[in-house]
């Protein structure tokens, strides 16, 4: 008995499958243009990947070298939660900017030295630190500014000495404006000087904000470290109102990054939703050579030169210097 064959003829099936990638061409174009959309500025190409943000990831050249140095753009790294990486980032961005021939100055602007001691200087044993800038006009920063082994990395240090000043400062005449008044001398010496902020929204940390240009607000991938931002963001618009009309927000970086855990990436697209264009495409994952090149006094770009965290920084300062938030 003769079957009768239910399979569909050769040519209609190429059509249907032809049909079926025009239909996958249209909807990745749909995608694509949509992702054009979202990010402004950026260029999708098939070689373009989407980064932990969410978002298509640019390349980020590598910045031209600069001819002079000066005059500094002030960032502050701050947020009032601690343990998010303010610190870390501020050594690692710093020592990325200053492999890119940036000179940058840090400033240890914490009680509890953090930042100097990553650096490997003892600052409990100096005789004079930043807390003697703010509180006494007869010394000289220059002799207070400490060079590390970094080249075109220098640091102002901070001891115990600095949770003094905060108290010591409530009777002076302006007193948000001490550390912008400490900072001036030097100013036009440096590319970029760095603030690292107590974990505090005190008097130390308004005098940041008024000294600054920028702020960074590192935030680490957790839902309850989101909850603050709003109150600092709050904060800085209202040092922008009343005190210091130029800072702006440079960007929200996200820290302690775990691309495995659908948490995190939960935090960083929410964050995201939020702020948009003012998160950092570059995230800081977190690595246990963190706290092994504080241990050994180095920046992660020395420490542990080709590990994806030192990496992550450089990148961070190449995205900082694509944005126009530092020379």
């Amino acid at each position: 008995m003769h079957r009768t064959s239910h399979r569909p003829a050769v040519g209609p099936r190429l059509r249907l499958a032809a049909q079926a990638r025009a239909r996958c061409n249209k909807l990745g174009r749909d995608r694509r243009e949509a992702e054009r959309r979202h990010t402004g500025s950026a260029t999708l190409s098939p070689k373009e990947q989407i980064g932990p943000t969410g978002r298509p990831l640019p390349t980020f050249p590598a910045p031209k070298e600069l001819r002079s140095h000066g005059p500094a753009r002030i960032i502050a790294m701050c947020n009032q939660k601690g343990g998010v990486g303010k610190t870390t980032s501020t050594i690692n961005l710093g020592a990325a900017l200053a492999e890119y021939g940036r000179k940058v100055l840090l400033v240890d602007f914490d009680p509890q030295g953090a930042l100097s001691v990553g650096l490997g200087i003892r600052a409990h044993e100096l005789d004079t630190t930043i807390y003697n800038l703010l509180v006494s006009r007869g010394t000289d920063i220059h002799d207070v500014i400490q060079h590390t082994a970094t080249p075109d990395l220098d640091v102002l240090p901070a001891n115990i000495d600095l949770s003094a000043a905060e108290v010591q400062l409530v009777g002076e005449v302006a007193r948000e404006m001490v550390l912008a008044r400490v900072l001036r001398p030097v100013a036009d010496e440096y590319d970029v000087i760095l603030i690292d902020c107590q974990p505090s929204l005190g008097l130390l940390t308004v005098n940041a904000l008024t000294a600054s240009h920028g702020v960074i607000i590192p935030l680490e991938c957790e839902f309850f470290a989101m909850r603050g931002v709003a109150l600092l963001v709050e904060t800085i618009d209202k040092v922008t109102d009343r005190l210091n009309p130029r800072l702006e927000i440079d960007g929200i970086l996200a820290t302690m990054y775990d691309g495995r855990t659908l948490h995190s990436r939960d935090v960083v697209r929410s964050v995201v939703d939020h702020f948009g264009d003012k998160v950092f495409h570059t995230t800081i994952s977190r690595t246990v050579k963190f706290p092994d090149a504080t241990l050994a006094a180095e920046p992660i770009t020395t420490y542990a030169s080709h590990h994806g965290a030192a990496e992550a920084y450089r990148q961070l300062a190449r995205e900082l210097i694509a944005r126009g938030d530092a020379a």
